[in-house]
């Protein structure tokens, strides 16, 4: 069932295993897209908070799918989710397995177009992770099927990164009770230098303050994994775009670099805002507008590059 808005159109669609998506179509305005872009969320957060980015994206040929992620949002939160949705409910496997459908499905929506994966903080660790033969593996098939990816602020490593006893407590908490949830507030100031923006989130009922013990294990673990093996598995033909705010108190700005570095990729790029928070798509006084350029000046490019369909 799907609903219009000036803007996008929204619909709840079931994934691989049938658990209810609450999404948002952002279609181009050029008919074909120039580019077609699956978008993934931040943690604590849901796609709501990016519509102005997104409208931007469409308004320059971008077509943007975007859904809240399992355990995230109004597919953990809505009347219509799952039965056995729940806030914080997700883990690795199944996060990979939700990325690998929904960009099989945007293939099949869209045959024609160039296929773009971007994710924020992390869910910008999600798109670095995805196409790394993380656990477990996405066919060779499906990531053949990207002509890029962008990662903004990825969650790599946190600035605030919790002691290893922390963390050793927590991961055996995860297989003993996964779903309990466990407090984890990110504070709203960290995020942008836009107070509006910031004083929202609070007030936001689609953002708890809280997870549970096995999200947040698993999403710390996967940093360490896309810094650590990520590098040595990345497809050396898939162009990377990473983009930062060296400024950024939530997530390391130098883990993005190190990544990078480490990358043997024949296209990578990282481009550092100086001063820049952890949103960049929120940064006041111009700043917004030149990370959403910066983006789409390098989807542009690749998607107009030779043989940037020759796969499919």
């Amino acid at each position: 069932m799907a609903s219009e808005d000036p803007a996008y159109t929204e619909a709840w669609l079931a994934g691989f295993d049938g658990h209810q998506f609450y999404t948002r179509t952002y279609r181009a305005a050029t008919s074909p897209p120039r580019a077609v872009l699956l978008f993934l969320h931040g943690f604590a957060e849901h796609v709501g908070r990016h519509e102005h980015e997104h409208t931007y994206w469409a308004a320059r040929g971008i077509t943007v799918f975007a859904m809240d992620e399992r355990g995230f949002g109004r597919t953990a939160l809505d009347s219509k989710r799952s039965k056995d949705a729940a806030y914080g409910k997700t883990c690795h496997e199944l996060e990979m397995r939700d990325i690998e459908f929904w960009v099989r499905y945007l293939r099949k929506e869209y045959p024609d177009a160039p296929l773009f994966l971007m994710g924020h903080s992390m869910g910008g660790a999600l798109a670095l992770a995805f196409p790394t033969q993380s656990r477990p593996p996405p066919s060779t098939e499906t990531v053949e099927m990207l002509s890029g990816v962008v990662s903004s602020s990825p969650l790599i490593i946190l600035v605030n990164q919790p002691a290893k006893l922390l963390r050793g407590l927590g991961g055996y908490a995860a297989k003993i009770i996964p779903w309990v949830p466990f407090p984890a507030k990110v504070s709203p100031e960290d995020l942008s230098h836009d107070p509006a923006v910031n004083n929202a989130v609070d007030p936001d009922p689609l953002i708890k303050s809280h997870a549970t013990f096995r999200q947040l294990g698993d999403m710390l673990n996967r940093g360490e994994d896309v810094l650590n093996n990520g590098p040595t598995h990345w497809p050396k033909k898939l162009p990377i775009l990473i983009v930062h705010g060296d400024a950024d108190k939530v997530t390391s700005h130098k883990a993005s670099e190190q990544f990078i570095d480490r990358l043997d990729a024949e296209d990578k790029k990282l481009t550092l805002f100086p001063g820049g928070y952890h949103e960049l798509t929120n940064e006041p006084d111009g700043v917004k507008e030149k990370f959403w350029d910066e983006c789409i000046a390098w989807i542009h490019q690749r998607a107009l590059a030779p043989g940037a369909l020759a796969k499919l």
